[in-house]
């Protein structure tokens, strides 16, 4: 079956999206659905992803928490500031973050994180040196944003990945 189908899951959701966008069920929606989400699985298989490991599954569950309360105050933040509700002049800037983490999986989860953050976007990383470019909407100390990153984030992601 993994030889046919190698990501069965990711062609089961890509025939799915497939239909949904369609409209229908019909048999030739169908039939060019199955041809996508084959050929997607495929086309996956040609990038060759290293498998995700899962160190401690209860460290994510605490990442998902802080992520969920984070995300919350985030979004009552940024609102006050959208609407004006503070007499206090706003200053947006970027930070750079040195990161010790590595492993790819956690990069593009905290990268996914700092984005879906209202006030936050992650706009670069340099491999070589290790750092992230992160953009900030109410930037008032740059230290802080590094503490930030790399105590409630960064130090729980690597406990889940490496």
């Amino acid at each position: 079956m993994t030889r046919w189908l190698p990501f069965p899951l990711l062609a089961a959701s890509l025939l799915a999206m497939w239909l949904l966008l369609v409209g229908s069920a019909g048999p030739g929606a169908l039939l060019l659905g199955m041809l996508l989400a084959f050929l997607g699985g495929r086309a996956f298989l040609a990038l060759d992803p290293e498998r995700a490991r899962l160190r401690r599954p209860r460290a994510a569950l605490e990442l998902a928490w802080v992520v969920l309360v984070e995300v919350v105050r985030s979004n009552n933040a940024v609102a006050r500031i959208i609407l004006g509700r503070t007499a206090r002049k706003r200053t947006s800037g970027f930070v750079h973050v040195p990161l010790d983490m590595r492993d790819p999986y956690g990069l593009a989860a905290l990268a996914c994180i700092v984005t879906a953050t209202p006030g936050t976007v992650w706009v670069e990383y340099d491999s070589a040196k290790g750092t992230m470019l992160l953009h900030v909407l109410d930037l008032v100390d740059e230290e802080e944003w590094v503490r930030i990153i790399k105590d409630r984030y960064e130090r729980r992601l690597m406990e889940v990945f490496e």
